[in-house]
């Protein structure tokens, strides 16, 4: 929750700090036809050492540094390719595991980061992304188009760091506990589910980013102490559960479910913000797997040396 007085300041700290799920998997990607590609962080297991699934070759999956295509036709039968096994994954995840114990299984965690990567290249990439998501077929071009210009709007918030290492990651509360406090607090507070898993995915990566922006603002919803105050209930501003319930909260007290826009833009006046958060959940809303996607979606930071995954707490 963010104090006008400091929005600006905070804006920059925490989409610095993020990336905002657009940043490429480390090192910095050189524009279409560039032989700039690969990573800066280690090109290892992601963070968080997910469990194998049995019905997946895992040396079929891309690795964390795999090159992105700067062909339009290539790109786009990757993108769609990755999104189909990806959501494959999803099904099987849903269907044999438990989202709401452990970590995710391997496919779905280096698939959703290959997503991840060629959505983030797309957002640095007009012309590149236009061709591209002509190139896609129908079912796949809006969504592609949402991700893409979600991402753009909010790397446009991001300025380079120095010092990366400055910034705490922690492994984030299974995505089926999530799941569960984000519609605990749609019946509480009529506020959407899907609006309140895009704040947190924007805000903290589902939890992710453990620290404190510099103006201040705490916790997995990034709230200002004052407004904590107010709108927390007597909980816990680092506790998942009662920050979301308080995210809740204060969007619905600031407009939600009436005009999502005016409660969003209460929560951080910037219309790129409300922009992104909206088209975010109107992915989620259109498939749930989208929420778990985005969910394994990782954290990056923007550095005076290029882009740089965050690979572990």
């Amino acid at each position: 929750m963010k104090d006008p007085r400091v929005c600006t300041a905070w804006v920059t700290a925490l989409a610095v700090a993020l990336a905002l799920g657009i940043a490429g998997c480390g090192g910095s990607e050189g524009a279409p036809g560039s032989a700039a590609s690969g990573s800066s962080a280690p090109a290892t297991e992601p963070r968080g050492s997910p469990t194998e699934t049995p019905t997946t070759s895992t040396s079929a999956l891309p690795t964390p540094d795999a090159p992105i295509p700067r062909d339009p036709s290539r790109l786009a039968d990757t993108l769609a390719r990755t999104t189909a096994a990806l959501e494959r994954a999803i099904d099987d995840w849903l269907e044999h595991g438990d989202p709401a114990r452990g970590r995710p299984p391997k496919p779905v965690v280096f698939l959703a980061l290959h997503q991840q990567r060629m959505y983030r290249f797309l957002a640095r990439h007009h012309d590149l992304a236009r061709r591209t998501i002509a190139e896609l077929p129908r079912p796949l071009a809006a969504p592609a188009r949402d991700n893409v210009t979600a991402s753009r709007k909010l790397f446009s918030l991001t300025s380079p760091i120095s010092k990366p290492s400055a910034f705490r990651t922690q492994q984030p509360r299974p995505a089926g506990v999530l799941l569960t406090y984000f519609k605990r607090a749609e019946r509480r507070f009529d506020v959407s589910w899907q609006v309140l898993a895009a704040v947190m995915y924007v805000e903290t990566k589902f939890g992710r980013v453990k620290s404190a922006s510099s103006a201040g603002a705490q916790g997995p919803m990034q709230f200002m102490p004052s407004t904590w105050d107010s709108y927390g209930m007597g909980g816990d501003v680092h506790d998942p559960n009662d920050a979301v319930l308080a995210a809740a909260n204060y969007l619905h007290a600031s407009g939600a479910p009436e005009d999502y826009r005016r409660a969003l833009h209460a929560y951080n006046p910037d219309g790129r913000y409300v922009e992104a958060v909206l088209r975010h959940a109107r992915q989620i809303r259109r498939d749930q797997r989208n929420y778990y996607a985005y969910y394994n979606w990782q954290v990056f930071v923007l550095t005076t040396r290029g882009d740089r995954r965050l690979t572990g707490p």
